[in-house]
């Protein structure tokens, strides 16, 4: 299982948020579980709350991904940073075909996007 943290998943962990201390957990705890969180993200969610960053970067389960060229042409024509880095990180690629679930505590700014989610609302 693949799951990219968008910025309001992020906040919602530092702020103690069970599903996403859960799903921290189990990526760190259980083979097979992958998690991600993208720089642009990262950003945001430091912005919402001080301190995001360091929190999140210091997890050993937590795979930062880097805005790489092709991430960047995929995020400039959108006019949100966080959420169009995000949804890159989530569609399909050769290393995940299936590609990512979005975890979220906010669904409502993912439905009209072509990506399945993780409800982390408590």
């Amino acid at each position: 299982m693949h799951v990219v943290l968008d910025d309001t998943a992020m906040v919602a962990a530092g702020r103690g948020n069970l599903l996403a201390s859960r799903l921290i957990h189990r990526a760190h705890a259980e083979a097979g579980w992958h998690l991600y969180a993208t720089t642009c993200a990262l950003v945001e969610a430091d912005r919402e709350r001080p301190g995001t960053v360091e929190h999140l970067a210091a997890l050993p389960a937590l795979t930062v991904l880097d805005l790489d060229l092709p991430a960047a042409l995929a995020v400039a024509d959108d006019t949100t940073w966080a959420l169009a880095h995000t949804r890159y990180a989530a569609a399909p690629t050769p290393e995940r075909p299936a590609g990512a679930v979005v975890a979220t505590v906010d669904p409502a700014r993912w439905k009209s996007e072509p990506v399945r989610i993780i409800d982390l609302t408590p």
